[in-house]
């Protein structure tokens, strides 16, 4: 949505206006599905449309190249969290120099109130917003309290630890291999999601098949290397797997992949779009004498793996994938 299009275009709101809230969103961890969830019952008590205001790419990437962080969620994985959030209507706004030369007072007038309408926005504590992030929360109020919208400041979520479940501790988590950690604070495991596409059909010569990811873009936050057991979700429902991340020393091969060995699957489905959600890291990557010595290690690998999976729901035995 260029800022200079319509205000409404493709979003029919009425004079009763919408409730909104505005933020990047990276990881859509357990204190952003807060937000989304009080957001989409205000919308439904109110009935009113709810909105997720969010942009692309994350503003540090256009104001502070330098210090842009790795990302949680890319563009499709945000919006598949926003979906299921359930909220009426997400808007995103190309986040341009443009954008970020806004005062607070301009992008309310001209965004929040001109585009959507704004009766009430609900926020979270630590925000910001307008040139230089100046626009905080004492600025919003009292520009709600002249423009005649509400505004709802909501608390931090904390992680069993006390501390405000953020995305830097996430990304901090993640860096260093604590999926556990990860998956407390974003509230579900963290994930990856590519294309399926070939790849060298080595894993079948030696009894373990793998499902092949694309690379991933490089502003795509990755755990350490090493064997981690995964859920694979597919468009044919949910499978277990272990997924290696990272090179391949017993072959001599020194390329970053993303190879998954998926349990009880039986078919290619080469082009299609899966996710994989990193349950437990396993062990480290590591070079093994021959052949016969990896496939010893990988059987230990599905071993723990399915161990790791038990209870987690995935598709009965001998499915098959189309």
């Amino acid at each position: 949505m260029s800022l200079d299009n319509d205000p409404m275009v493709g979003l029919p709101i009425d004079e009763r206006g919408a409730v909104i809230t505005v933020g990047t969103f990276d990881g859509v961890h357990r204190g952003h599905h807060d937000v989304l969830s009080r957001l989409a019952a205000l919308g439904r008590a109110t009935d009113r449309p709810s909105v997720v205001v969010t942009f692309e790419p994350h503003p540090l990437e256009v104001v502070r190249p330098a210090d842009a962080p790795p990302l949680l969620t890319m563009h499709d994985e945000k919006l598949e969290q926003f979906v299921q959030a359930g909220v009426s209507y997400v808007a995103v706004l190309p986040f341009t120099p443009t954008l970020a030369a806004y005062e607070a007072r301009d992008f309310v007038d001209a965004v929040l109130r001109a585009r959507f309408r704004v009766a009430e926005l609900l926020v979270g504590h630590d925000h910001g917003f307008g040139r230089g992030r100046l626009g905080d929360i004492d600025v919003l109020r009292a520009l709600g309290a002249d423009r005649g919208f509400g505004v709802t400041v909501l608390p931090p979520v904390h992680a069993a630890n006390g501390r405000a479940i953020s995305s830097t501790a996430i990304r901090n988590a993640i860096a260093s291999g604590d999926l556990a950690a990860a998956a407390e604070g974003l509230g579900r495991p963290y994930s990856l999601t590519g294309r399926v596409v070939p790849g060298d059909k080595r894993g079948r010569l030696i009894g373990y098949p793998t499902l092949n990811l694309a690379s991933p873009s490089p502003r795509k936050l990755l755990p350490p290397d090493g064997v981690y057991a995964v859920t694979v979700q597919t468009p044919q429902g949910p499978f277990g797997g272990m997924l290696n991340l990272g090179p391949r020393p017993t072959f001599g091969d020194a390329a970053r992949r993303i190879e998954t060995h998926v349990f009880d699957a039986t078919h290619d489905w080469y082009g299609a779009i899966v996710r994989l959600d990193l349950v437990a890291r396993l062990r480290d990557t590591q070079p093994f004498s021959g052949i016969d010595a990896l496939r010893s290690q990988l059987a230990l690998d599905e071993a723990a793996a399915r161990h790791a999976l038990q209870g987690l729901a995935t598709a009965a035995p001998s499915a098959h994938l189309s």
